[in-house]
């Protein structure tokens, strides 16, 4: 029996967090997706949400009034345009360990979720929890970063390493950028000018063309003495990428491709959704 597509949706009631659901909101609508607004419960969070609230305010009454808050707002802008449900769950446990299992639990297809963090990359970047989650979950993963809130993308860019998994990640990437008629860049960012790098890439292109049903797609390769990261974000500042996507899988992104820059501020991230496929 087929399944509607399911995103799980983490929310700590914080403006970054406002900001994934809007995301999930309009990704919903063009995936007819069931999507779950999901709350693990954090006292510390609470009683910075409640410091104008009566101290004596029950705890999972005061967090299912936002929830229920939350979803009236989803359900009253989304449901007439596409979406196929809003529900919401409480859970309890560590906080990225409970996201993780309970995506595992509901067969999840993606999880959106807000970034923490303001400064260079790993923890103080994305964020504790958002890293931890990156790291450990097998779950496609979009991350909103602070104050960014949706818009349509009008240029996707996938960062490929010439990998055999990117022939069916991109594929989500194509299905993707069809809801909004966006161009896709396939970039290979390397550190070598050298003409067995450039023959690699346009074999890479030759494998992938017959995977993609989707007419605007670019193939792009591009050398930066720099270093990859900070290639990488040349291209989107230039190219005007408004979204990010990369193809992870054992080990986080971020510590391949940036292990060598961590100690130069690149600061463009900041503004650009993140979505990390895990499994192609």
């Amino acid at each position: 029996m087929e399944t509607n597509f399911k995103i799980i949706c983490p929310t700590d009631f914080s403006e970054c967090s406002l900001n994934a659901i809007e995301y999930a909101a309009k990704l919903g609508e063009k995936y007819h997706a069931d999507l779950i607004l999901l709350h693990i419960p954090n006292v510390e969070d609470y009683w910075k949400l409640m410091v104008k609230e009566s101290q004596q305010t029950d705890q999972l009454g005061f967090i299912q009034k936002k929830l229920n808050s939350l979803l009236a707002a989803v359900k009253s802008e989304s449901i007439e345009k596409g979406l196929n449900s809003c529900t919401t769950a409480i859970r309890e446990g560590k906080i990225v360990e409970a996201i993780n299992d309970y995506a595992i639990d509901q067969n999840a297809d993606m999880i959106i979720m807000g970034t923490e963090g303001v400064n260079d990359f790993k923890n103080n970047f994305i964020g504790t929890r958002a890293s931890r989650l990156m790291d450990l979950t097998g779950i496609d993963l979009l991350l909103i970063p602070r104050r960014v809130y949706f818009k349509h993308p009008r240029k996707i860019v996938y960062a490929t390493n010439y990998i055999e998994e990117d022939k069916l990640a991109i594929q989500k990437v194509t299905r993707l950028a069809s809801f909004f008629d966006s161009e896709v860049d396939i970039l290979h960012v390397s550190t070598n000018t050298k003409s067995i790098e450039k023959h690699l890439h346009l074999t890479m292109v030759e494998e992938i063309k017959p995977f993609i049903k989707y007419d605007k797609v670019n193939y792009i390769f591009k050398a930066y003495r720099d270093g990859v990261g900070l290639g990488l974000e040349n291209y989107l500042v230039t190219a005007k990428g408004d979204l990010l996507v990369t193809m992870s899988k054992k080990k986080s992104w971020f510590d391949q491709i940036f292990a060598q820059n961590l100690s130069r501020k690149m600061s463009y991230f900041i503004n650009k959704p993140l979505f990390v496929i895990k499994n192609g």
